[in-house]
C-alpha cells in the first residue's frame, strides 16, 4: 500500500473485536481453537498481531472464554511486540480483555460494549484467521471509511455449489434442488469492518443466531459491500488447515524474513 493510502488511514480510530470464546470441536480435543499453537506461537497471537499490523487500529479488544480471560490476557503480555511496550499495548495498539459469553454474537456484543468513545470504525476479526496480510485489513478499513456502513472481504467460488434437501435419513443421499450462479457468489472472510454505530444498532435490534456480523446489518436494511479478500485469509477449523498455515509461514520467512 502506498503511502498516500496509509495517510489516508491515519484519521479517526479504528479498533478491532477478535471473539476468541470457542472451543475449536473441529480441531480436537484439547486447548481452545484460538490458543493452538501455529509456528510455536498460538493462532490468537497471530491474529492480533495482523490487526495491530494495520496503520489505522489502534486499539484490538480480545473476548476470551468466560473462565480464561486472564489467561489471555498473561498471554498477550508475553507475546507483546518487541520494544518494551508495556502491559496493555504493542507498540502504537493497545489491547483488551473481556470475557467473552456462550455464543460468538454474544461474544461480539460483548466486545463493542467494552470500546471507548471516539472509536467509530469497529473491525470484527476471527482468531481462526491469523495470517490475513494487513493489505486487506486496510483495504476494509478504507472502504468503510469512505462511507459503506459495512465491508467485507471476499473472494469468488473455485467450486460449484450445489443447493440441496436434507437427507431424509442421517447418512443417504441429499437431493440437489438448484445449482446458484457462480459467479454472483463470494466466499466470506474476515476482518469484517463496520460504521460503530450500525454494527452497534445490528446487535441490538437482530436476535437471530447468524453466522457472521455482516449478515445481522443486512436484516437492518444496510448496505453491505464487498472487497477482496486473500487467499491466505483462510480460516484454520482442521487439522488439514494447521498443515497448509504452517506453510504459509514458511514461505514468508523464506520470502520476507517474517
Amino acid at each position: 500500500m502506498s503511502d498516500d493510502s496509509c495517510s489516508s488511514l491515519s484519521g479517526g480510530r479504528t479498533a478491532a473485536v477478535i471473539p476468541a470464546a470457542g472451543r475449536g470441536v473441529r480441531l480436537g480435543p484439547g486447548a481452545p481453537k484460538a490458543l493452538r499453537a501455529l509456528n510455536g506461537t498460538p493462532m490468537l497471537i497471530h491474529a492480533v498481531r495482523a490487526m495491530a499490523a494495520s496503520r489505522a487500529v489502534s486499539l484490538v479488544v480480545v473476548v476470551a472464554p468466560p473462565d480464561g480471560a486472564a489467561e489471555v490476557k498473561a498471554l498477550l503480555d508475553t507475546h507483546a511486540l518487541p520494544g518494551g511496550a508495556p502491559s496493555g499495548s504493542w507498540g502504537r495498539t493497545d489491547f483488551l480483555v473481556v470475557p467473552g459469553g456462550d455464543s460468538r454474537q454474544e461474544s461480539v456484543k460483548y466486545g463493542l460494549d467494552a470500546l471507548p468513545p471516539g472509536v467509530d470504525i469497529v473491525l470484527v476479526h476471527d482468531a481462526a484467521r491469523p495470517l490475513v496480510p494487513v493489505d486487506t485489513v486496510d483495504a476494509v478499513i478504507e472502504a468503510v471509511r469512505d462511507g459503506a456502513p459495512a465491508v467485507v472481504p471476499a473472494l469468488p467460488l473455485a467450486d460449484t455449489v450445489k443447493q440441496v434437501e436434507p437427507a431424509s435419513e442421517p447418512g443417504m443421499p441429499e437431493p440437489v434442488v438448484a445449482t446458484p450462479e457462480r459467479a454472483r457468489l463470494r466466499a466470506v472472510q474476515t476482518p469484517q469492518g463496520f460504521d460503530r454505530a450500525t454494527l452497534v444498532r445490528a446487535h441490538e435490534t437482530v436476535t437471530d443466531n447468524v453466522t457472521d456480523d455482516a449478515s445481522m446489518v443486512e436484516q437492518l436494511g444496510e448496505r453491505v459491500v464487498v472487497v477482496p479478500g486473500h487467499e491466505e485469509a483462510f480460516k484454520v477449523t482442521r487439522p488439514l488447515d494447521l498443515v497448509l498455515a504452517e506453510a504459509v509461514l514458511a514461505r514468508r520467512r523464506a520470502n520476507d524474513g517474517f
